[in-house]
């Protein structure tokens, strides 16, 4: 006959499950630990929480606090090689004093005095520039300068030389937002340094991009072939306030033309593909009307917003505030988030939820109840 074991019986002594810590299982911990295992009946609830428990915490800088001292950093701080960029990076109160908004996601105000460069290089994160005011900056992006304006939105792919030259008698400030947190954590960044000084002979109020792509509807039949990146480097203020004043004077005609009422909402694409502009960014712009309220949503994804116009209260899980023009907020993954305005506010926003959709992670929820009371 085949000998038979009776099943061993581990008695669980809290609420947790865990197992009663004997003298034999500690010392089969202590065996684990110098062969660097961890047995997952003690992880489980860190690694697998019922719903995504984000370290990043909801946070807001004020532009009016940010404003100053980028100007003073433009007194006392120069622009070169080693530095590169006079950017100074919202840190996260909940990342361990990292320079990363969310992790995945960093934003800084970035500073140029008046006839001063920022030295070409290039690096494969992929990154963008929105001014909320000022302009006499251009951007250089493989050789072709792009004028910078109160407004605009301006998105460069990885890997694609750049540089910056303030060609104006005045200062200018503007928020970058780049991937870098997430190929940090991937170990997938590549850096190059350029030319030291951005040649800006030419200054047009078109770039070639623009001149190329910023026709809508209409695709040059020379560039059929999709790009996994935009190739148009500015997205004009003029044409995002025009598309977003449409959907709400539809709304007010009678049409059903806005993410819910009052809530104008348009999504910088690709005109190669209609897809996100870059491969792991997206990016919007959302207008309130005066007097609106909108229902509290949560999704899989952190999102970075900057006020660029009007006041208004915020409402990211627990935390609430006032917010106006240039104040930047964090929204981190599936907190829910909830605005109020009563004079319109408008906002830009950028999130990583291309990464999410690609894996097919993304999830969101928003709340009947709420929806319904707004």
């Amino acid at each position: 006959m085949t000998p038979t074991t009776s099943p061993v019986r581990v008695r669980a002594t809290d609420a947790t499950g865990q197992p009663e810590r004997t003298p034999q299982l500690e010392a089969l911990y202590r065996g684990f630990e110098q062969q660097l295992l961890v047995p997952l009946w003690t992880a489980i609830g860190e690694l697998m929480p019922a719903h995504p428990v984000s370290q990043a915490r909801p946070h807001r800088w004020r532009w009016k606090d940010l404003l100053p001292m980028a100007e003073q950093a433009g007194q006392l701080v120069p622009v070169g090689r080693g530095g590169e960029r006079r950017a100074i990076a919202l840190a996260n109160p909940g990342l361990g004093g990292q320079p990363f908004a969310t992790p995945t996601l960093w934003a800084a105000i970035q500073y140029l005095n008046p006839q001063e460069y920022a030295p070409i290089h290039r690096h494969t994160q992929n990154a963008f520039r929105f001014v909320v005011e000022g302009e006499g900056v251009w951007t250089v992006v493989n050789g072709d300068p792009v004028a910078m304006r109160r407004g605009d939105f301006l998105p460069q792919a990885g890997w694609h030389w750049h540089g910056h030259h303030n060609r104006s008698d005045r200062a200018m400030a503007w928020i970058d937002g780049l991937d870098i947190p997430f190929q940090h954590y991937t170990d997938a960044t590549f850096f190059e340094f350029g030319a030291d000084e951005v040649d800006t002979r030419e200054a047009p109020q078109r770039s070639r991009s623009e001149r190329l792509w910023a026709h809508p509807g209409l695709r040059p039949l020379t560039h059929l072939q999709p790009t996994p990146a935009t190739p148009l480097l500015a997205y004009r203020w003029e044409h995002t306030d025009r598309a977003l004043a449409e959907q709400l004077a539809l709304e007010a005609e009678g049409y059903s033309a806005t993410v819910e009422p009052g809530h104008a909402a348009v999504r910088y694409t690709n005109p190669t593909t209609g897809a996100d502009i870059l491969p792991t960014l997206r990016t919007e712009f959302h207008r309130l009307a005066p007097d609106t309220a909108t229902a509290a949503r949560s999704e899989v994804g952190s999102s970075v917003f900057q006020v660029f116009d009007g006041t208004g209260e915020v409402t990211v899980g627990d935390s609430r505030w006032s917010v106006e023009r240039g104040d930047l907020f964090v929204v981190p993954s599936w907190q829910p988030l909830a605005f109020a305005t009563e004079h319109g506010l408008d906002l830009f926003r950028f999130t990583d939820a291309p990464i999410f959709e690609r894996l097919h992670l993304h999830r969101s929820h928003q709340s009947p109840q709420e929806r319904a009371e707004a």
